[in-house]
């Protein structure tokens, strides 16, 4: 019995020996943390995605813009564009090809045509010399040649073959020939000839006309001279 006759009162604590449980703030921050990062890096990325495609577009509109520039020349019929202007070409075919074109440096003969060196030529495994096209590889080929010209009497253009098979002539490949009456005599037409031809190596193939002064030459794309392997 306690003092005074009243009981004693004991008080037990159950969590006398457990350490105290500690707030879990750390835990948030900690996550709040992470979150903000993640964030970041997001916002980062996005950005970076944002420039790089400020770049290409700013790229892609100076291309257009100067490739329209180029084409609004020759609408205003301000002449050829220059060989900077021009697309490069950085494909090499896979066969032969010739393209040809007239220009301010040739000089035609009295019937043989001629044809550019300093015009953009294409000369792939073919050489050009004295106005022939040399061939280097022996197949089938596409010969063409197309020439703009003032109506006379008459006007005879071919494309014609040297070989060594036939020493001392050439042998016509392509001709055709255009009479005009008096009424139609000083209009300006063309002719154009084309064909498939079995060539070897060391052949020479050229340009004829009945008279090179008849020959219009304002353009240099109105008179052209080639061949492509099929």
């Amino acid at each position: 019995m306690a003092e005074g006759g009243y009981p004693s009162v004991y008080v037990v604590d159950s969590f006398a020996n457990r350490p105290p449980v500690p707030p879990r703030l750390s835990q948030r921050r900690r996550r709040a943390g992470v979150a903000q990062t993640l964030l970041f890096l997001l916002v980062s990325l996005a950005l970076c995605g944002m420039a790089i495609e400020a770049c290409l577009i700013y790229r892609l509109y100076r291309a257009e813009s100067g490739t329209s520039a180029s084409v609004a020349k020759l609408i205003a019929g301000q002449g050829d564009p220059s060989p900077s202007e021009r697309p490069q070409r950085c494909v090499l075919p896979s066969k032969p090809v010739a393209h040809l074109t007239d220009g301010q440096d040739v000089v035609h003969g009295n019937k043989m045509m001629a044809w550019s060196t300093v015009a953009d030529p294409i000369l792939c495994e073919m050489d050009y010399k004295n106005g022939s096209l040399l061939i280097q590889k022996e197949g089938y080929y596409y010969v063409y040649s197309k020439v703009s010209f003032s109506d006379t009497d008459v006007f005879h253009h071919s494309v014609e073959l040297r070989t060594e098979l036939y020493i001392g002539k050439s042998i016509p490949l392509l001709k055709s020939s255009k009479i005009s009456l008096k009424s139609q005599r000083m209009k300006q037409s063309n002719s154009y000839l084309g064909g498939v031809f079995h060539l070897q190596i060391g052949d020479a193939i050229f340009v004829k006309v009945s008279n090179t002064s008849k020959v219009h030459r304002h353009k240099s794309y109105e008179n052209i001279f080639g061949a492509f392997m099929i």
